[in-house]
Parts: structure tokens; sequence; C-alpha cells
């Protein structure tokens, strides 16, 4: 993420159970995509959205709802404020199948490893101000409603089976 965390508050919890070797990897050359919770948290499932999945009628989508429902909820705590359920690791199989509804940025991403309060903390350098050559294609947005066609054409496929 560019400057939050779901571990710490600075952290995301995948960076955070291992820094050295998220470093390790941002820091290799392979071409990396990330998508931090600044877009995963856009990627928010609504009520109505939810219904729409349930509606599907077959028992994966059913299922779905019924596990969105729980995320949903927990996700209404005032701790964490949201309307909805982010879904964050779905956005990395829409990406797969579909990039064009991501909008992207390529940047420098190095991670902290040493920080007392930021261990974990994903440092994107949106600006360019390091000088570094950028290193990962950072998504920064989603077409929510695309994305949520995507789910439901998916989950509407186990209705043909």
């Amino acid at each position: 993420a560019m400057g939050l965390g779901n571990w710490t508050p600075a952290a995301e919890f995948n960076i955070f159970v291992d820094p050295e070797a998220a470093e390790i990897v941002f820091q290799s050359g392979l071409p990396i995509v990330m998508a931090g919770l600044d877009v995963t948290h856009r990627a928010q499932i609504m009520a109505d959205d939810i219904e729409r999945f349930r509606s599907v009628g077959n028992p994966v989508a059913t299922t779905v709802a019924e596990l969105l429902d729980f995320f949903m909820e927990y996700h209404k705590a005032e701790k964490w404020g949201f309307h909805g359920a982010p879904l964050h690791d779905p956005c990395t199989i829409a990406w797969l199948l579909k990039p064009e509804m991501f909008t992207t940025v390529d940047r420098w991403v190095g991670v902290e490893t040493q920080g007392k309060y930021t261990q974990g903390m994903t440092v994107v350098d949106y600006y360019s101000l390091t000088g570094n050559k950028a290193n990962t294609t950072v998504m920064v947005d989603i077409d929510r409603e695309a994305f949520v066609d995507l789910l439901a054409e998916r989950l509407a496929y186990y209705s043909a089976a």
C-alpha cells in the first residue's frame, strides 16, 4: 500500500510477515505488480452486490454470498469504517483476467525492514524523488463495477456445470 496498513499502522499483512523476503523480491529485477490496500479497498462488495451474487442461484454463488455477508459485517466495525467488504485477493485474479479494469503507474518500491514503527511498510516513490528506477507496476485504481461484473460472471459459470 502507499501509506496505510491493516496489520500495523504502516504494514499490510503479506509484507509484514516477512519484510526481508519482500524486499528481496522487490529488488530482484523480476516484473512485479502490486495490488495494495489503496486499490483493494476500492474493490468493496456492497449489500446489493451480495444479493446479485445470491440471485445467481447455484450452490457456489450462494456460499460466496454467505461468506461475503459475514465479511461485510466484520468490515462495518467502527475500527475499519467500511460500507462493504473489500476483496483483496480477488483483485490479483481480476488483474490476470482483465488488467484493463485497473489504473496503474510504474514506480520504485522498497520495503522498510528496520523501522521501529514502519517495519514491513511498502515505500512507494510515487513522485520519483529518490531517482531509483521503477521496479513495480503499482495498481492505483479499479473499475469497481467491472470488478463486480466479473465476479458475477464467474459465479454464474457454475450454473452450467
